[in-house]
């Protein structure tokens, strides 16, 4: 429906294991939203609401968005030197490099192993090799200097791009994957509820002198 062809097989099967490796795991970001949002006894609709616009956020689901972006201002034709200059500049200048470091996996994420090798097929038989190879540069660079892996997001951008997915449905499809994950939870949480309410110290400053607001 998204490109007109009917997929071959390394297609289909591509596409079945992305979705397989995106599936539900552990009380990440958006299942944790979606938990608390049934703690409060909405209905399971909203919950999943709160899940998806968790996932959508740049430092959650929407990373595998922002790393096809940042390979694309490089430019496909743009030559390997010109990928890590690139990056070495963010670097310099502190900038977040998408698609790298998970607060679980230390070492490397286990999901990358195999979209890794998913990007360099599908890009071979799509006639794009550079995006995988660009990758590739990109990961050495941030390895070396920052120490960070690549995370499930990174090859996943250039695994979705060489199936001919838009940008813009990466994070939709990445819902897909978590969809029967969330509802689980939720109704987990129906079945032995109670309300995720946690409690907050405050730290900011001391006893403060009042002013009327006429003499501010």
């Amino acid at each position: 429906m998204l490109t007109g062809q009917r997929p071959g097989s390394l297609e289909t099967r591509a596409f079945d294991v992305a979705l397989i490796l995106h599936a539900d795991h552990e009380l990440n970001a958006s299942t944790f939203a979606a938990r608390v949002a049934a703690a409060t006894l909405t209905d399971i609709h909203s919950a999943i609401v709160a899940a998806i616009g968790t996932l959508k956020g740049p430092l959650h689901g929407g990373a595998n968005a922002d790393v096809m972006r940042m390979l694309l201002d490089i430019g496909e034709t743009a030559g390997l030197d010109r990928a890590e200059e690139t990056i070495r500049a963010k670097l310099a200048r502190k900038e977040k490099i998408p698609g790298f470091g998970h607060r679980v996996y230390h070492t490397e994420d286990p999901r990358a192993t195999h979209l890794r090798q998913m990007s360099h097929d599908l890009g071979q038989r799509a006639g794009h090799p550079a995006w995988y190879e660009m990758s590739q540069r990109i990961e050495a660079v941030v390895k070396s200097e920052k120490s960070l892996n690549a995370n499930v997001d990174f090859y996943s951008a250039t695994t979705y791009h060489a199936l001919g997915i838009a940008i813009e449905l990466f994070t939709p499809i990445f819902a897909v994957s978590r969809i029967s994950g969330w509802t689980a939870h939720v109704l987990e949480q129906y079945a032995n509820n109670r309300l995720i309410r946690p409690r907050a110290d405050y730290k900011g400053a001391g006893r403060q002198a009042f002013f009327p607001l006429d003499s501010r």
